[in-house]
């Protein structure tokens, strides 16, 4: 299947599942928690109830479920206050899920930022008239939103994507992006106790960050084809009222089987990834850390070391993006010379500026290993499958 292509898949034995697919190779991987996981998912927004304040700055929070929670900054909040909160990443197993109380609504074009007034635009917007053209427009959208609690708060970043957008699609999704500020705002008034919300679903990630570049397909079944054109459901969030989307959607009775997904989600069960020039690379998670081992196969040139180390530079972020895998992060690179070390560490530079998973490289051990520390924002795919 060429082009780049949104596929959502439909509850099924996994639950509901989101991939996108470029030329007809996998590239991301959005699934449902295991059923009965109280677990929310990266950057999920939820109420919590602070249920104990260190001596410093941080605190524990209850979530649903009895998930334990902790808030890395809790100055300004007090024991049994029920507060708005972001995950930031997922924990290591028995380990609390980190929390911020600087909550971030994204968009596929715009991020509301209740608390940090002002309008940010992406620096890889370098056009200075498309950028004042940009803020104008957000300008002008807070203040047709006086109404609002506390609009002297909001602030909003216009992402790289809203390059070249209209004003009447930027307009309606800080329009979006405000009501779902609102309601989470109106969660703190719930009755006691109803201090939980719904993890997010796929779809929702997969429409939010996967629209831009635009898409050639939307693969979904008919259902919900029809739900997303009628405005129902994911509808309103998913395209935040921009019908220009709605042509690229396309029925199949199952999506993930048409576009591939499931026998790549089967090869992903294996820890031995293919790479170019009969290389190879192994990825095996343990308690501590993810390794990842790389061999030359049957190359025994001069260069073979180096081929195969460019090559898993270039697929690395891939494969741990699509196995949720984060954390430290340890690579045994096939024997080279030293002096080839900048060339790879360059490469690894390249292949991690794009990934949406935010990793520190850190660099060479004393035994020649190369260290990775990055944020677990996914489930792991063993975990979830």
């Amino acid at each position: 299947m060429k082009g780049r292509v949104i596929v959502l898949d439909t509850p099924n034995e996994r639950g509901f599942a989101a991939a996108l697919v470029v030329d007809g190779r996998l590239e991301d991987l959005i699934l449902d928690p295991p059923k009965g996981s109280a677990l929310p998912g990266s950057g999920d927004i939820c109420t919590v109830r602070v249920t104990r304040k260190l001596p410093k700055a941080g605190a524990f929070c209850e979530m649903a479920g009895g998930q334990e929670g902790y808030l890395r900054e809790a100055k300004n909040v007090r024991e049994g206050e029920r507060i708005l909160v972001q995950v930031v990443s997922l924990p290591e197993p028995g380990k609390a899920v980190t929390l911020t109380t600087r909550l971030l609504f994204k968009g596929p074009r715009l991020i509301l930022t209740p608390g940090a007034p002002g309008v940010n635009v992406s620096r890889k917007i370098g056009n200075e008239a498309e950028r004042e053209r940009l803020e104008t427009v957000i300008r002008e959208a807070l203040a047709a939103n006086r109404a609002i609690p506390g609009p002297d708060s909001l602030g909003v970043i216009v992402r790289t994507s809203a390059r070249g957008e209209g004003a009447p699609e930027l307009t309606r999704e800080f329009d979006r992006l405000v009501g779902s500020w609102s309601e989470r705002a109106a969660a703190l008034r719930a009755p006691d106790g109803a201090h939980g919300e719904t993890p997010g679903l796929p779809h929702n990630h997969a429409l939010r960050e996967w629209l831009f570049p635009r898409p050639d397909a939307i693969l979904c079944d008919p259902e919900l084809a029809r739900n997303l054109a009628s405005g129902n459901e994911l509808g309103p969030r998913g395209f935040y009222g921009d019908e220009s989307f709605l042509p690229l959607l396309r029925p199949e009775p199952d999506p993930f089987e048409a576009a591939g997904v499931h026998d790549a989600i089967d090869a992903l069960g294996s820890p031995d990834i293919a790479l170019d020039g009969g290389a190879s690379m192994a990825v095996e998670p343990t308690r501590a850390l993810v390794a990842v081992d790389v061999n030359t196969g049957a190359d025994f040139s001069p260069a073979a070391g180096l081929k195969a180390n460019l090559a898993t530079a270039r697929e690395l972020p891939r494969q741990l993006r699509l196995r949720g895998l984060g954390g430290q992060i340890a690579v045994d690179f096939a024997p080279m010379p030293k002096q080839h070390r900048r060339t790879l560490e360059e490469a690894l530079k390249k292949a991690f500026r794009d990934d949406p998973v935010e990793t520190s490289l850190v660099g060479w051990t004393a035994l020649g290993l190369y260290e990775l520390q990055r944020k677990r924002e996914r489930r792991p795919l063993a975990e979830v499958l």
